[in-house]
């Protein structure tokens, strides 16, 4: 078999794909003359000598070698000083030489993938490609950044009249990544994060997986994507305040939009916060239950996928004391007692005060405080909530 090096890249997918090969290389040579790139690696690492940083980031040829070295030693980094640890199980359900379409709940918006990646990396798997949405794509350095970084475009900015061709490209180029290239890709489970952590799977997006493929029939059109469930669980969500002050002014004003200000401080408290601990539980592909489901009906299929895919993360979240503590707030219960101390209560409390006490909102009355303290510990308390659910699907 070829290396998916020498596979020339269809041109219909050329604004899309990953950088590779020369391109790869020119998109180097802009990145590190963008004064905007500069400030940002500044930014996160305050220490770094920038002459030799670029330096060294003129050396690496191509993309594997700028995820293992350049941005595994980064991420490694960061999840050494912003979590308390980052870990994974469910590899062995990754077979070798396969590729598949890793499917996760999302958190944040950056690292999500990438410290994903670094967990292959450290395992020695292979990394994926990673869909990222245009709209984050602010500055035209960023877009060379994540494109040098195995990174895949997903418009979502297109016209009504322009989005189904746009979803059929995407569709085309996911099929073309696992059945030519031979890589992996990761996609979350829905457009944007689960403000509530409510990590429900979008249908829009399975019936776009479904547009493209060989198979006349919807059902191998999505085998053929070798589904994987993936479950990330953050202990803390240093965008949880975010999120809520988000929830307040939609309260206020129903019309209320995030601003692309909002996006970057957004990816900026994601990166450099707090997180707590960090888990990856890889599923079993859905391969072989959806294979067996019988119904020949479009819409039964793709609800089908969905549930199969949401109770797969769900039962795979790894619980935290902060959790446990939520739901038995958030439903006046101490159903859950035994699996949090009085100390862990405190410290969970105060944390969320502190959160609180972030949100930068005019006016803020103590019902409205109230309000998205209660948004918060919903936050909290969902994973908990879903598992409960999918767990008794399970045994039923």
């Amino acid at each position: 078999m070829s290396s998916s090096k020498d596979i020339k890249i269809p041109e219909q997918f050329g604004e899309m794909a990953p950088y590779r090969g020369e391109d790869f290389i020119a998109a180097m040579n802009r990145l590190v003359k963008d004064p905007g790139f500069e400030h940002a690696v500044k930014y996160v690492m305050p220490d770094v000598d920038y002459p030799e940083f670029v330096k060294s980031l003129l050396q690496v040829r191509d993309q594997n070698e700028f995820q293992t070295q350049v941005m595994g030693h980064f991420l490694e980094m960061l999840a050494a000083s912003t979590t308390t640890g980052l870990s994974i199980d469910g590899e062995d359900n990754c077979k070798p030489g396969m590729s598949y379409t890793f499917i996760s709940n999302h958190r944040d918006i950056v690292l999500d993938p990438s410290f994903l990646n670094l967990c292959f990396i450290r395992s020695g798997m292979p990394v994926t490609q990673v869909a990222i949405g245009n709209n984050l794509l602010i500055y035209e350095w960023i877009a060379d950044l994540v494109k040098v970084n195995r990174s895949f475009i997903v418009k979502r900015d297109a016209k009504v009249v322009q989005a189904l061709e746009a979803a059929k490209q995407l569709s085309a180029y996911i099929h073309f990544t696992l059945s030519t290239l031979h890589e992996s890709v990761w996609i979350a489970q829905r457009e944007g994060r689960a403000k509530d952590s409510n990590d429900l799977t979008q249908e829009s997006l399975i019936k776009m997986l479904a547009l493209s493929g060989e198979a006349p029939d919807i059902k191998d059109r999505i085998l053929a994507v070798n589904l994987m469930p993936v479950s990330i669980s953050y202990e803390l969500d240093p965008n949880d305040y975010l999120k809520a002050r988000e929830f307040l002014l939609k309260r206020r004003d129903p019309q209320f939009k995030k601003s692309q200000r909002d996006d970057l401080f957004s990816m900026e408290t994601g990166l450099l916060s707090n997180k707590g601990r960090v888990h990856f539980r890889i599923g079993r592909p859905i391969n072989d239950e959806l294979a067996r489901f019988e119904s020949t009906d479009r819409t039964e299929i793709i609800r089908r996928t969905c549930m199969l895919i949401d109770r797969a993360i769900h039962c795979g979240y790894r619980i935290y004391p902060c959790n446990y503590i939520a739901y038995d707030e958030i439903n006046d219960t101490d159903r859950f007692a035994s699996q949090y101390t009085v100390e862990d209560e405190t410290s969970f409390n105060n944390y969320i005060e502190r959160q609180l006490d972030k949100v930068d909102v005019a006016d803020v009355t103590a019902e409205e405080r109230a309000y998205m303290r209660r948004m918060m510990l919903t936050m909290y308390a969902n994973p908990l909530t879903n598992q409960l659910a999918a767990s008794e699907c399970e045994r039923s």
